[in-house]
């Protein structure tokens, strides 16, 4: 696609305030691919200005009209399907196949189970003597990051629209092009001017600006835990309602009965899985002593096959970020198995895909996020360890569990302090609620539980 040189907004797109650009860079050969404007707090204000203009009208429709739009929404992406895969490839580094799968495939998928939603979804209820109105909250902020740019902007746009709410975007800095994609999406589809406003820009200027306005009700962020905090201080002071999605470390338990090659092979998939840049990905993988060192001997025989099939991070910094994990973590004690913090390409972002032994809960590697394909593996002494082990964390966004029989893994999930948890290898579904415990975030995107963050209710007594 053509990278556009303003701003989506009130239905058009518009010059930007300040004459300020982004290069968008290609992770893959450090290219710089295209410039978009650099969003000022004067484009902000104009675009949270579009969305309260637009909000009346588009919150008294009827919600089966919310629903049609919603759906022509989802058959212009399924129509572009191909360009969005190669402009996430472009801009993020993502293998072709894994972006026309996930990156493209899964926000298709979530943009058509909300324009369901939106047509089914009982936004008035009788409870006694009275009648209970689920509203739409109003303006929502919604900032989202490049991991998944796609996905994390259908998982915020959909739900908000569906409610009935008007939607201002600031998407993350290094992924610009397909929220100019899905703008063009949605102006394709019809969906009423103003309804959905763009802004690019750079998170510390447009983000806070869009975090801060006071004409936003709402702010949706997915991040990191420390921006998340800032975010959550900002919106607390005003009274201001936020939905949070932030960090993860989350832990895939191997219990002793579980098919140990399929579960360590799965994990590491997992991990490897968009070089490692998932908030929920399993990075950490307990193993019982017994079974430990047949663990870490598969692990790094299934890490060394994805070295020429990952992408690389997203850009320099990530990849230093990344490095410089892997090297604390074996100065800490770790042993390194697989990958390593060197370079494997001349040019390019690329991380080795890296595993980790020795790993112990109090390592550094073990608690904070890495965002990279790096895996750690911890021994455990018992069940009741292992349990310590994965609640050990300030996080507590995803995980996993494997066990030979499926009540015994649930039996341990129900255990974990974590939003949620595969069961051997239990596969994505667009409509279950995701989102975390403790520091890991505030509310839940998906599904029926997606929908609600964004309303509000009202009760009529009579």
């Amino acid at each position: 696609m053509k990278a556009h040189d303003g701003m989506y907004i009130g239905g058009a797109w518009r010059p930007a305030a300040g004459p300020d650009v982004i290069e968008v860079v290609n992770p893959a050969d450090e290219q710089v691919i295209a410039t978009v404007p650099a969003g000022t707090a004067e484009d902000v204000d104009t675009a949270v200005r579009a969305a309260r203009a637009a909000f009346p009208a588009w919150a008294a429709i009827p919600p089966a009209e919310r629903a049609a739009r919603l759906a022509a929404l989802r058959d212009v992406l399924v129509a572009r399907k191909e360009e969005i895969a190669e402009t996430v490839t472009v801009e993020l580094g993502s293998p072709l196949a894994f972006s026309q799968t996930v990156h493209a495939g899964v926000p298709i998928a979530v943009a058509g189970s909300y324009a369901d939603l939106a047509a089914t979804y009982a936004f008035e209820e009788r409870v006694g003597n009275s009648t209970v109105l689920h509203e739409p909250v109003g303006v929502v902020g919604a900032i989202t990051p490049w991991n998944y740019p796609l996905h994390q902007i259908v998982a915020k746009v959909a739900p908000a629209l569906a409610a009935g709410c008007t939607v201002v975007l600031k998407p993350a800095e290094d992924t610009p092009l397909t929220a100019q994609l899905f703008a063009e999406a949605v102006h394709e589809a019809g969906i009423p001017d103003g309804v959905f406003n763009l802004v690019t820009g750079l998170g510390p200027v447009a983000g806070q600006a869009l975090a801060e306005h006071p004409d936003v009700d709402l702010v949706s962020f997915t991040g990191s835990t420390a921006v998340g905090k800032r975010i959550g201080a900002v919106a607390g002071a005003a009274v201001k309602r936020v939905a949070l999605e932030l960090g993860g470390k989350s832990a895939n338990v191997i219990l002793p009965s579980a098919d140990l090659a399929k579960a360590v092979n799965v994990g590491v998939a997992n991990v490897m899985s968009n070089s490692g840049q998932t908030c929920s990905a399993w990075t950490r993988m307990l193993v019982h002593r017994d079974q430990y060192d047949e663990a870490v001997q598969l692990a790094a025989a299934a890490a060394a096959k994805y070295g020429e099939r990952i992408g690389p991070v997203v850009n320099a910094r990530q990849r230093a970020r990344v490095c410089g994990y892997i090297e604390k973590g074996v100065a800490e004690g770790a042993r390194l198995v697989a990958g390593g913090p060197g370079s494997p390409r001349e040019q390019g972002y690329f991380v080795s895909p890296t595993v980790l032994a020795d790993v112990t809960p109090d390592m550094t590697v073990a608690q904070e996020e890495i965002f990279g394909p790096v895996l750690c593996v911890l021994p455990y002494e018992d069940e009741e360890d292992a349990l310590r082990i994965a609640n050990g964390t300030v996080y507590g966004l995803a995980g996993a569990v494997w066990a030979g029989d499926e009540a015994e893994a649930v039996a341990f999930a129900r255990r974990m302090d974590t939003g949620q948890v595969d069961i051997n290898g239990g596969r994505f579904n667009p409509l279950a609620p995701f989102g975390g415990y403790k520091q890991s975030g505030v509310g839940r995107e998906l599904g029926t539980h997606g929908l609600t963050e964004y309303l509000q209710t009202k009760s009529l007594q009579f």
